[in-house]
């Protein structure tokens, strides 16, 4: 369902920048407008890097050396995905500020997929220390890319249709899960059946061809997004790098230090990036709130926003075990034969994305047919049930294995289908909620707000398994966080009427 796309020059929103014009609204392939076919196109392609990656980086990594993994525990590999994970989400801040006040939206864009597609061409070198600077560079490169992605986006469509803003971010979202059932196919075929880096090679083309039609089809943009929302002066730019290199040189340098002393260890790493991942939303919230252009109802909307970005963190550390805990399981704990061939376990990670195919307009419909009755939290509740659900299942899974019995794939999938249903109730909403409610010239630095929440829970997720020190997670493991998932979406549900109130979304 198409939402309504805002007519040239006489309907632009209110904010847009000095001198802007509106793109020529020809539609293209897809029925839409040709700048939502480029952007459609940068984005699967970029889903297709990404998905493809992450469905075989934890089984990579805990493969035996002999047979071309790097070895690592179950934990540390899980330790492992969660820092990248986090990562990924942590660079969206500096990213969205780039965006908003350096490069504008559509550069930082195109930046993000070089250094996206440098770092998958880096993993594919056949060297086990190249998985580091290349899993450094796709981090840095989604984090300009991501939330400047999002506010390109939502530069298309009126700031007060929240009903048409909520469907038309589900249709997008949808579009995109096209590349990310395949890539696990692709890339977990390749990397699984014939050679680990010729898989992370597929996905760093994947970024590439990306790249290519975004650069074709970037003349149907007009001057959206040419230019920063609000250009930093030379000075502030100048006292962010100083601040910068005041920073990152020390940490470098001990990091430097405990990798030549050979005592360096990914730990060590997380410990700094979860100490990151709750220092950067402090930080974030408080000079947002503090900054003079804010007016108080704006103020208000941010300080409520903080709730939603709480249960935003508790989602994500529970759907990013997908890639960790679930493969995991899907390895050493599901029977995968078929027709008497073993199906590779990075296969499984294509089904979050052909649910969420399925589910997508499903929800998009309702959405638009519930409108305003259906406030954002009260979406956010219905997510986070369908997560709970998915922890439930998987717990009755784990205790009908606990005696080492592979169990039914059946049981994963059910599992998997209710975690789609609780992304498209997380993602393309808040998303859409969170441009909806930025304040002006800042939809930027929100999004990277919305993507800090998934560092937060990509860090804490991280470390569950850890914690754990089970090498399969057991039934304990994922009862515990379904009672998680399930006292959130029962708080989100119950104060619902009073988040709304203040929001307005």
């Amino acid at each position: 369902m198409a939402a309504p796309i805002r007519p040239p020059a006489a309907d632009r929103r209110t904010d847009t920048p000095a001198g802007e014009t509106a793109p020529r609204t020809r539609t293209g392939v897809l029925g839409r407008p040709r700048w939502f076919g480029t952007l459609f196109g940068t984005d699967i392609w970029e889903r297709f890097s990404f998905y493809g990656m992450t469905a075989i980086l934890v089984l990579y990594a805990t493969e035996d050396t002999g047979r071309g993994g790097l070895g690592m525990s179950a934990g540390d590999a899980s330790l492992l995905y969660g820092l990248y994970m986090a990562s990924v989400f942590l660079a969206s801040v500096p990213g969205g500020w780039i965006g908003d006040r350096v490069l504008g939206a559509r550069r930082a864009v195109l930046h993000g997929g070089v250094l996206i597609a440098l770092g998958h061409g880096s993993i594919a070198v056949p060297v086990d220390w190249a998985l580091y600077p290349g899993l450094f560079l796709i981090a840095c490169g989604t984090g300009l890319l991501k939330p400047n992605m999002a506010g390109l986006l939502s530069a298309f469509y009126d700031r007060e249709d929240r009903a048409g803003r909520d469907a038309g971010f589900a249709v997008f979202y949808m579009s995109v899960q096209v590349s990310a059932l395949l890539a696990p196919v692709v890339v977990g075929a390749l990397g699984e059946g014939v050679d680990w880096h010729l898989g992370f090679g597929v996905a760093a083309l994947g970024m590439a061809l990306g790249l290519a039609q975004f650069v074709r089809g970037a003349r149907h943009f007009g001057d959206t997004g040419r230019a920063p929302e609000r250009s930093a002066t030379p000075e502030q730019r100048r006292r962010v790098l100083r601040v910068t290199l005041a920073l990152t040189a020390p940490v470098v340098t001990v990091y430097a230090v405990d990798a030549a002393a050979g005592a360096f260890r990914v730990a060590h790493l997380m410990a700094l990036v979860g100490l990151l991942c709750v220092v950067l939303p402090v930080t974030c919230f408080w000079r947002l709130l503090r900054n003079p252009l804010l007016s108080a109802g704006e103020r208000l909307r941010v300080r409520t926003y903080i709730w939603l970005f709480l249960a935003s963190a508790v989602f994500w550390a529970l759907f990013l075990q997908g890639g960790s805990a679930f493969a995991l399981f899907a390895r050493h704990a599901t029977d995968r034969e078929l027709f008497g061939r073993t199906v590779p376990a990075s296969w499984f990670q294509a089904a979050i994305p052909l649910f969420v195919l399925a589910l997508a307009p499903v929800f998009a419909w309702l959405w638009t047919r519930a409108g305003n009755r259906l406030p954002t939290a009260a979406k956010y509740a219905i997510g986070m049930g369908a997560t709970a659900a998915a922890y439930l299942v998987m717990a009755l899974a784990a205790t009908l294995g606990g005696d080492g019995e592979l169990v039914s794939p059946l049981w994963l999938l059910l599992a998997f289908l209710l975690l789609a249903a609780g992304e498209v109730s997380f993602a393309p909403v808040g998303m859409s909620a969170t441009t909806a409610l930025a304040p002006a010239t800042f939809t930027s630095q929100m999004v990277a707000l919305f993507w800090l929440s998934g560092a937060l829970g990509g860090g804490v997720g991280g470390n569950a398994l850890k914690v754990s020190g089970d090498r399969v997670p057991g039934a304990g493991y994922f009862l515990a966080l379904g009672a998680a998932a399930l006292a959130t979406g029962a708080a989100l549900l119950l104060w619902h009427r009073a988040l709304t109130r203040r929001l307005g979304v």
